[in-house]
């Protein structure tokens, strides 16, 4: 599936060159203002945001701030697109959070690399999250509002951890996200659906408590929401490689041989 771009210019020419420039590597959502841009975002997934700063309405400097203020598209990359080559110009796009700054007239390379580039780093950071929570969130220690969406994320995971059947519809209440909304976000994220993610968070649980050595097997499968034991080992087994008690003795096998 190819990654989705927005696209903001108020001048249709300029919407024609981006989109001949990325037409064929990406899904393009083409706006000629902050507004509609605003609904697109609402309805679609988004991984990239291209914005002209000099438009009439909400300009790209306000619907940068906008967006990296909004939880729900905070973590999505904004490259600003200017005729103004000041350096004033170029440090209040930054302060405004854009992950990126290119003056007019560009070449169509720089801005394919560009785009490229931030696109990877983001599908670094959702490889991570598949792996490890804690790690996305120092991934993303720069974004202090998606920081403390995930922190609260894994709180409510953690809090109805026992319940094998969490409602993602309550979840996304209490995320304070509409249900569509909520999985554009997670899976921007992380590449994971909701029940995806959950699953992750109750394994690494049940990692940690298998390393403190306390409870059986079977308490573990309980305690992390898993109606069996079988099926918790099935899961742990695809997720770390290894079965539970393989884990238990590398852990054991670690820990004498640093002794």
């Amino acid at each position: 599936m190819k990654d989705s771009i927005l696209i903001i210019d108020d001048n249709e020419d300029i919407l024609e060159f981006l989109s001949q420039v990325l037409g064929e590597s990406y899904k393009l959502h083409p706006a000629i203002n902050g507004e509609i841009a605003q609904e697109i975002l609402q309805n679609n997934m988004v991984n990239l945001i291209i914005s002209d700063i000099m438009m009439p309405g909400i300009d790209g400097f306000q619907l940068c701030k906008l967006i990296k203020s909004t939880v729900e598209y905070c973590h999505i990359p904004i490259i600003l697109l200017t005729a103004k080559n000041t350096y004033q110009a170029h440090i209040e796009g930054l302060e405004v959070g854009a992950d990126a700054y290119i003056q007019k007239p560009f070449a169509p390379e720089l801005l394919r690399l560009q785009v490229a580039n931030l696109l990877k780093n983001r599908m670094k950071v959702k490889e991570h999250f598949s792996g490890d929570l804690s790690s996305v969130r120092r991934e993303l220690a720069h974004s202090k509002i998606d920081e403390q969406f995930l922190q609260k994320l894994e709180d409510y995971i953690h809090a109805n951890m026992r319940d094998p059947d969490i409602d993602i519809n309550k979840l996304a209440d209490y995320m304070n996200m509409s249900r569509p909304t909520f999985y554009r976000k997670i899976s921007s994220l992380s590449n994971l659906s909701p029940k995806a993610l959950i699953n992750v968070i109750r394994l690494q649980k049940a990692a940690d408590l298998i390393a403190q050595n306390e409870f059986t097997l079977f308490e573990i499968a309980k305690k992390v929401g898993f109606r069996s034991q079988s099926v918790f080992g099935k899961n742990f087994q695809k997720h770390f490689k290894l079965s539970p008690m393989e884990y238990l003795n590398d852990l054991k096998k670690k820990a004498y041989e640093r002794s």
